[in-house]
């Protein structure tokens, strides 16, 4: 069982001021002490339960790229891109610098989104929920057209492209990993199953059965279910004792996921993510 962070607030004591340097710290903790992942939300404003919009919400891949340069093992994505945010040439092409800058550590994380708030007030178009999982399905198939150098024309319902030129790659072979978040049983998971390497779904009393629907789907589109990583968003809480983690994460690998990836409170203290370094991640890896 691989442990992975989340960065979902970026409120700290010292404000915007310190901000860059809390974060460096954040990530360079995380990373020499094992974290598997470094994550953030990919949100333009604060979402509810974290806190009000107002707080501090830092845009998602010139973070990822600033922490790329503090981390040296960890992998980077977002939890997860709303795939209305940005046209989908435009995200291939990021991540494809983030992988290359990163030396081959960028996944795509991608979901259909469901903020409109923040896009309302952005003005980012917010379609029906239909036709964002439309947006989103074509969204990854030009990610993986562009990966694969297939300058062919894209002609979709949403989108076309003339020429998806993509240079430099990316150093991930044969792409960066996609994860499509979310536990939707009728269109997220059929998505996960027909092109994602990874998925990731809340906790909750229906978490096997949500993996059995993804198996039925795999088995539908002929995919080999064990070779989807299987992550579960995990609040990593070390004042309620580290054997409470290890013992949670042991329940959630013998459920069939291989990564609990979320925040750890007070990561900003450090001390927390240097716990979970040396208590959790040692205790939980042969699971």
């Amino acid at each position: 069982m691989k442990v992975g962070l989340q960065i979902p607030d970026f409120t700290y004591p010292g404000g915007p001021a310190t901000l860059g340097a809390d974060l460096a710290a954040i990530a360079k903790a995380a990373d020499d002490a094992g974290f598997a992942t470094v994550a953030v939300m990919d949100h333009f404003f604060q979402i509810g339960v974290v806190g009000p919009p107002e707080n501090d919400m830092l845009e998602a891949y010139t973070t990822l790229g600033y922490l790329a340069a503090h981390t040296s093992r960890a992998k980077l994505l977002t939890l997860v891109t709303g795939t209305v945010y940005r046209q989908p040439g435009l995200l291939a092409k990021i991540i494809s610098t983030l992988d290359v800058l990163s030396g081959g550590r960028a996944w795509l994380g991608v979901g259909a989104a469901w903020n409109d708030e923040e896009s309302r007030g952005l003005g980012f178009p917010f379609p029906p929920v239909a036709e964002r999982f439309e947006r989103l399905e074509e969204t990854v198939q030009i990610c993986l057209r562009m990966w694969a150098g297939d300058e062919t024309p894209y002609n979709g319902r949403h989108y076309q492209l003339e020429r998806p030129l993509n240079r430099p790659q990316p150093l991930s072979r044969p792409h960066p990993p996609i994860m499509i978040g979310g536990g939707g049983e009728k269109k997220t998971l059929r998505l996960v199953a027909r092109y994602a390497q990874a998925c990731n779904l809340f906790p909750g009393p229906d978490l096997a059965r949500k993996l059995d629907v993804l198996r039925a789907h795999c088995e539908a589109e002929g995919r080999d279910y064990d070779e989807i990583v299987k992550t579960v968003y995990y609040v990593y809480d070390v004042g309620q004792g580290t054997q409470k983690i290890v013992d949670d994460l042991g329940h959630l690998a013998e459920l069939g996921f291989s990564e609990a990836l979320g925040q750890v409170k007070d990561a900003h203290r450090l001390t927390p993510l240097e716990t979970v370094g040396a208590e959790v991640i040692p205790a939980v890896a042969a699971l």
